[in-house]
């Protein structure tokens, strides 16, 4: 078996960010490391919106980023830390639209290791100097400058090593421009290493220590260290020099300090807490991550807790000394990995789990009534202040970028009846928890529907000018009458336009600078600025049938075969070419090209003929209207569009700023294509040759039943095609590359595109008798999602085969059910009117009624810590469909779902599903200790809407995992497998297995056969003896394998995700024989039990692929209608991909060679070998790295070409394939 990696949806969760200047223009940009990858992205300043610029694989684990700039420079470098053992400077160029290498530098063996520096980075503010440190012992410290050419350069490391040192976090001082300064938290275990007893381990502090790097002797000194007093967990660097005191805040649990060199001494401050919180009052707090904004006047920095409350902090000064530190309680967002304030006024949250923000900060938060806590005010030790969280008062959501990590689960179905299935995913933590439905599709956005008074068949915009940047008509062609409408502030009727409004309309256009055309069925009509209209009419008894347009030209169709031409000329007028041409069949559609930049005219008109052709006429003065070219096709062409597609990002994306069209020189000009819609709901996308006509290089699409009508529409300042079949799909070329995606929207019949104030680049579309614009934001997405909440952690969940409707168990760690959170507040509301003295008994008691009735959403304020070992579970019925909760069951305090399954009992006889629910009682983590646990049964309605609890089944062990096996239970307990019956009071043990090592976390089963996946030691293969009842091990892994997702492939055949990010594909040899005997006596001895201790047969690896992300769930399943069966799945950091087979050797050798050429030509960014990624655990075997091949579209036209021939190929045809394989299996 040999498959083929290819990802779907990228990964969304957020490890790194960091904000700066990277193009080299005004705007910043923020740089998002996504684990495995790096997306650019910018905030657009005027509408708030966030584009993605470029989103680039790097085949290697991100560990820290950091931008930089040199002192005087303008532009900004990402410094990035990998598992590569490499030092790695990246420059983003804006006219490639890519990131490239400017430094590399190797200093240690590859691969995330304890001693190799790539954790941590630290740089010094003026982009002087770099310091990368590992968890244990080495630092290296590196010097930036400017050679005379004015690149960048960088020095040969420095080393700061310092053994039996553990490093928590490190930053750069600001220091000026005196020598570079950095600070790290430190902690020295040689004692505690040496010592057995455990004291001198409780006995260690945490240290802050100085080095600085002297730039006259080249090394780096520790300058100073001194013992800290909590345990702290990251650091602040303070702007110094002439911006500031300089010197580090430290963040420690509870307790904010400043400290720095000199006579400073120590300012500290307790972190607030929120008042009356539910949290175990014995927790401490300590805050999670840092921004800091700094202008020429002020600085501030923004501190956020790990409930999600943000402080705005100020130091006050004198003389340069710190006196006290200022907190005030600014907004509350959701829990973030890293946040950036922009220079426009926005603040990006990258939230730990869930989707990413951005906010306007509308008030720096000075001028309002909320208290003000500072260090100088006088507490207890032990003591803190108090605030109240309140709703986002300071800051302002603009935009929300949708993010699906951590999926626990996934599944693929299509419970909508839509054909195309949908992707149903578990995602999110605790309280922000989700249910999210994917569908292959662009969002839509609807910004205006209006019913017409009749069912219009074709609508158009047109521009007064051809310099104006909004449109200025909207036309409406019904049956018998065309529609004017004007666009303002609204959209009403006009009946000065010019247009004649008592015909149905062919078509309309602008023509030239300041014309309009009207193409009518009688004639044309030529509308000068001035409101004078030239007209030509149809002679004698024939009628206009079908028509083109663009800027410059009109072709006209008379009845049916004969064209007509007409060109406009240097005065305006629009001039008919004095021969007309017949065509040898019907004509069913036409099409022209806009006219290029500085020329008059498209060189080429495209015909499509009722005898299955296509034609390509020139429109040459010398040779008009002379065929250059035909193609056959399968069926009847019903539209034509030709676009130009393929310019470089620079000119569409604006990523070069004011300058963009001087750089749009004749190497960029995009492809032309010719797009055919055919009537049986294919769409034919040839490549035109600009010179001789020529068309080659045909892909083809299906869409749809319904014939394909195309429309030329402008997206992101580029040519796009709207395709119109039963769905609506959009073709446009995206950060190097062409998509074709359905629009999630309703059928629509005819579009044009629409651009106004309010909406710049959108679409104006009609069905049945409603006019419609709609925009487009999110290009480039693959799935468009509808998302609906859950109350906690989502573990897992079944469908119900009938109904359709979802059965999802939820479960958190750490949290309190509802009943015992009402009776918490009742408690603390009890104890606040106790505690009051007789005069405020009133106040006392309006108080705590206040508190009982405040109900803060726990989305945004997250859900209270109720202290370890408490759980909180309930099972929800979903209707997936319109995403309502049917009915919740919850369970008792501290008991938690660990698996569910659905199932039939044979000996119930009652034909109905039941529910069997896993539950594990008191359950602590670590050490693992559980009192127990229980498998609940429920009777599942019919219908699905509700459950009826059967009994309860009480184990001495965890139950795992729990499957359906012949009409009765098979459950992992522990490390038990049985099989349970049916009885009346409980379930009844019928049969076990004690041979699975350490703990069942999955079953699976088909036939007699059985699949048990152990927490470590991969998957064992089971045979279940009816007659004997017996549970036997026939067959298991040579290799350990920590599993969390397994799917059957066949009978033989299983694939497996592990911990580590890798996936597997186990199958058994033809010799296995699953008819062993188990030895009923145990007396056989222990040597003798078998290969390598475990059972007597092995199955055999087939493949083996380093993913990089956990992959949280497998799944073999189509996609799209039609299509080919993948294997899907769905990782921890959000990504959705997809294994999918070669069904020949001679695609296998053809992507084979692709990939080694790419390995070569194109090595990943941040200095890892693609080949040792990929095999990081196991060897890579039989599994080729899609990711790398389609990096192929996106390298530089001569490497494309140099590949190309090396194969033997065209660049074209290494294109199509790349895109064959995508479009055979998914999207």
């Amino acid at each position: 078996m040999y498959l083929y990696n290819l990802t779907l949806q990228k990964g969304t969760g957020v490890t790194h960010a960091v904000h700066g200047n990277f193009s080299g223009g005004k705007q910043q940009e923020v740089l998002l490391s996504r684990g495995k990858s790096l997306e650019l992205l910018r905030p657009d300043s005027n509408t708030g919106k966030v584009h993605t610029l470029l989103s680039t694989e790097i085949f290697g684990c991100i560990r820290a980023l950091m931008a930089f700039r040199l002192t005087g420079g303008t532009k900004d470098y990402i410094v990035a830390g990998s598992d590569s053992g490499r030092i790695v400077i990246l420059e983003y160029i804006p006219s490639k639209n890519a990131l490239e290498k400017v430094h590399q530098e190797t200093f240690g063996k590859s691969g995330c290791r304890r001693i190799v520096p790539g954790q941590y980075f630290a740089i010094d503010p003026k982009g002087r100097a770099v310091m990368i440190g590992a968890v244990e012992k080495q630092k290296l410290a590196y010097i930036m400058n400017r050679d005379t050419q004015a690149r960048l350069t960088i020095s040969s490391p420095l080393e700061a090593h310092k053994s039996n040192t553990l490093t928590y976090h490190m930053v750069g001082v600001d220091v000026g421009f005196d020598n570079p300064m950095f600070a790290c938290l430190e902690i020295d275990y040689e004692e505690a290493d040496m010592d057995p007893s455990g004291d001198a381990a409780q006995r260690t502090q945490q240290t802050l220590t100085f080095y600085e790097l002297d730039l006259g002797l080249n090394h780096v000194v520790r300058k100073y260290s001194e013992p800290l007093e909590e345990h702290a967990n990251f650091l602040v660097s303070v702007p110094g020099g002439n911006d500031g005191p300089s010197g580090v805040l430290i963040c420690s649990e509870n307790y904010l300090t400043y400290k720095n060199l000199g006579d400073q001494h120590d300012i500290r401050c307790p972190i607030p807490r929120r008042r009356n919180d539910l949290d175990d009052p014995e927790r401490g707090m300590i805050f999670i991550c840092s921004a800091t904004h700094r202008t020429k006047s002020m600085y501030f920095f923004l501190l956020q807790t790990e409930q999600g409350d943000i402080f705005k902090i100020t130091l006050e000064t004198d003389d340069d000394v710190v006196s006290e530190i200022k907190l005030k309680y600014f907004d509350t967002v959701p829990p973030a990995t890293a946040m950036c304030v922009l220079k426009t006024g926005f603040l990006f949250v990258a939230s730990e789990f869930g989707n990413h923000y951005l906010y306007q900060i509308a008030h720096l938060g000075d001028d309002d009534d909320e208290p003000e806590f500072s260090s100088a005010m006088p507490l207890e030790e032990g003591e803190t202040f108090f605030f109240a969280p309140r709703a986002l008062k300071n800051l302002v959501l603009v935009d929300e970028l949708p993010s699906f990590a951590p999926i626990i689960t996934s599944q693929v179905a299509d419970l909508a009846n839509e054909d195309t299935p949908q992707l149903y995913v578990l995602c999110g933590r605790g309280p922000r928890s989700t249910l999210r439905v994917l569908r292959h599709g662009l969002e839509v956005s609807e910004m205006a529907v209006s019913e017409l008074p009749g069912n219009p068949n074709a609508v158009w915009t047109v521009k007064k000018r051809a310099d104006d940047e909004f449109d200025a008509y909207i036309i409406v062609s019904f049956v018998n009458a065309t529609l004017v409408l004007s666009i303002g502030e609204t959209v009403e009727e006009v009946t000065d336009s010019g247009f004649l409004g008592t015909t149905p309309t062919l078509c309309c256009a602008a023509l030239g600078d300041d014309a309009l055309v009207q193409v009518y069925p009688d004639g044309i009509r030529h509308i000068r600025s001035d409101k004078r209209v030239n007209e030509w009419k149809a002679p004698g008894k024939k009628s206009i049938t079908k028509c083109a347009v663009n800027q410059r030209q009109v072709v006209i169709t008379l009845s049916g075969r004969e064209l007509v031409y007409f060109e406009m000329d240097p005065t305006g007028e629009l001039n008919e070419y004095t021969e007309r041409s017949e065509m040898p069949a019907e004509i069913m559609c036409m099409a022209l090209g806009t006219v290029p930049d500085g020329e008059q005219r498209s060189w080429f008109l495209a015909v499509g003929l009722a005898d299955n052709t296509v034609r390509i006429l020139s429109l040459d003065p010398n040779n008009c209207l002379t065929p250059c070219s035909m193609q056959a096709l399968p069926s009847p062409a019903e539209s034509l569009c030709l676009v130009e597609m393929g310019h470089t990002e620079s000119t569409t994306q604006g990523a070069v700023d004011e300058d963009a069209p001087a750089q749009r020189s004749g190497n960029n000009k995009g492809t032309i294509y010719l797009n055919i819609g055919l009537s049986n709901g294919v769409l034919l996308r040839t490549v035109l040759d600009p010179v001789s006509g020529d068309l080659a290089d045909t892909r083809t699409r299906y869409l749809g039943s319904r014939p394909v009508k195309l429309f030329r529409i402008k997206m992101q300042g580029a040519e796009a095609v709207l395709a119109m079949s039963s769905r609506t799909w959009l073709s446009y070329y995206h950060q190097n590359r062409f998509h074709l995606t359905p629009l999630s929207y309703e059928t629509l019949e005819y579009a044009s595109g629409f651009s106004s104030e309010q909406c710049s680049e959108g679409i104006v579309a009609i069905s049945t008798n409603t006019l419609r614009i709609l925009a487009l934001e999110k290009l480039g997405a693959v799935f468009n999602q509808v998302a609906f909440p859950l109350q906690y952690t989502p573990r897992t969940f079944v469908i119900h085969p009938d109904t359709g409707r979802m059965l999802i168990a939820e479960t958190d760690h750490n949290a309190y059910t509802e009943d015992t959170k009402s009776a918490r507040k009742e408690q603390m509301a009890e104890e606040m009117r106790s505690a009051a003295g007789d005069e405020e008994r009133e106040l006392a008691r309006e108080m705590a009624n206040a508190f009982i009735n405040e109900v803060l959403p726990e989305d945004v304020f997250s859900s209270p810590k109720a202290g370890l070992g408490l759980w909180a579970s309930q099972i929800r019925c979903l209707d997936a469909m319109h995403g309502q909760t049917m009915f919740n069951v919850p369970l008792t305090q501290n008991e938690a779902i660990m698996s569910m399954a659905m199932l039939k009992f044979s000996i119930a006889a009652d034909g109905r599903y039941y529910l069997a629910v896993g539950i594990a009682k008191d359950l602590q983590l670590n050490p693992r200790i559980s009192q127990g646990g229980c498998i609940d049964i429920y009777k599942i309605d019919p219908t699905c809407s509700s459950l009826e609890f059967m009994h309860r089944t009480e184990i001495e062990e965890i139950p795992g995992a729990l499957c359906g096996f012949q009409g009765r239970l098979l459950a992992g307990c522990g490390r038990m497998l049985r099989i349970y019956d049916f009885g009346k009071k409980k379930m009844l043990r019928k049969c076990e297995n004690k041979h699975i090592p350490y703990q069942i976390v999955n079953i699976q089963a088909m036939g007699h056969r059985v699949y048990v996946s152990d927490v470590q030691e991969s998957v064992f293969f089971l045979r279940y003896r009816r007659a004997e009842n017996q549970l036997i091990i026939f067959a298991d892994d040579t290799h350990p394998r920590w599993v969390t997702a397994t799917t059957l492939l066949d009978y033989d055949t299983i694939a497996i995700a592990d911990k580590f990010g890798n996936l597997s594909i186990q199958r058994l040899p033809h010799s296995v024989t699953d008819d062993v005997d188990e030895d009923p006596t145990g007396t056989k001895s222990l040597w003798d039990r078998g290969l390598l201790s475990g059972a007597s047969q092995k199955s055999e690896n087939i493949c083996s692929f380093h993913v990089g992300e956990i992959i949280m769930s497998l799944q073999k399943a189509t996609l799209i209608p039609g299509g080919s069966e993948a294997l899907i799945y769905a990782t921890l950091s959000g990504t959705v991909g997809a294994f999918v087979p070669f069904t020949s050797r001679e695609d296998y050798d053809f992507f084979q060679h692709l990939e080694m050429h790419m390995r070569n030509e194109n090595p990943p960014l941040c200095g890892r070998d693609h080949l040792s990624y990929r095999s990081s655990y196991y060897p890579v075997k039989n599994v080729l790295d899609g990711d790398l091949c389609e990096q192929y579209l996106s390298i530089e036209a001569a490497k494309q070409k140099s590949i190309a021939g090396d194969m033997f190929r065209t660049p074209n045809q290494i294109c199509k394939k790349l895109e064959d394989i995508r479009t055979r299996y998914a999207f």
